[in-house]
């Protein structure tokens, strides 16, 4: 018999995105099985792959950098099914009329930047300038026709930017109108090694997150009405992103990110995945 470790070392990216997958371990009390993480979304992706973490959180570009070392946590996720609110490109002009011009990155969100360049590349026919700049975007807009903003300072400029004449394009919308597919941005994955080690405590650590996040789900307005407490947003407009949003990893998200793999490997951007597609954790 495995000895049992002390508790697992658990990512938690410190996004409004991801409350709903953590609301429920507070209120149940699971958070004092875990040694919680909480970081950015890059430094928790460099933890989990230089194996820092046990579980977490993981960009979809950088997990299938690394889809040999780490197995996906099933139905659990981070994407949208249409609409997402808070992946933006905030644009002066029309996509198709940025060849050449220069496009601010306003995050280091590596799959929110690479589909950014993936639509303005393929479906538009536009090769811009990239730069990456603080994402500020009246300084963005400074130096650049566009700009991609990710996270709250894009949602943020989702009601700014229309007052100022500025064209806003939902990129969770634009994937689902490409591809007819949902867009995952970030999975949840465990090291292979953990796994095959400790198989009972990550279903127990995977039964816990999806326990919360549908405790979440079923009490949203109260989530967002809490949550409006300690950030810049109002509850109806919290719980509007809340719902746009899609926490589940079933049949239709994994052809979403299959597809996204296939087109980021054309791209040069990250490997394919294997015929048989994603590993998934089975404990």
């Amino acid at each position: 018999m495995t000895e049992r470790i002390g508790r697992p070392r658990v990512g938690h990216i410190q996004f409004l995105n991801c409350l709903p997958i953590y609301w429920g371990l507070m209120r149940s009390g699971a958070l004092i099985d875990v040694e919680l993480h909480k970081d950015s979304p890059d430094r928790l992706n460099a933890a989990l792959v230089a194996g820092d973490l046990d579980i977490g959180p993981i960009s979809q570009v950088e997990y299938l950098r690394h889809a040999d070392e780490l197995l996906l946590l099933p139905d659990l996720a981070v994407g949208s099914d249409g609409p997402v609110l808070s992946v933006n490109i905030v644009s002066t002009r029309p996509l198709d009329e940025l060849d050449g011009a220069k496009v601010a990155l306003g995050s280091t969100s590596r799959t929110g930047v690479l589909l950014a360049q993936l639509l303005l590349g393929e479906r538009h026919g536009v090769h811009p300038e990239y730069f990456r700049c603080p994402p500020d975007l009246t300084q963005m807009l400074l130096e650049a026709d566009a700009g991609v903003l990710i996270g709250d300072v894009a949602l943020r400029a989702l009601h700014e930017a229309p007052n100022r004449g500025l064209t806003v394009t939902d990129l969770g919308q634009a994937w689902r109108e490409w591809t007819g597919l949902p867009m995952v941005f970030a999975v949840w994955a465990v090291r292979r090694e953990f796994a095959a080690a400790h198989p009972g405590v990550v279903k127990e650590v995977h039964e816990a997150f999806l326990r919360s996040r549908d405790l979440c789900l079923a009490e949203l307005d109260q989530v967002a009405e809490a949550a409006a407490r300690w950030e810049p947003f109002d509850a109806a407009t919290l719980a509007s992103y809340f719902r746009a949003l899609d926490f589940s990893l079933g049949e239709r998200q994994v052809a979403g990110l299959r597809e996204f793999a296939a087109r980021a490997a054309v791209a040069g951007a990250a490997p394919a995945l294997p015929a048989d597609g994603p590993a998934f954790f089975t404990g």
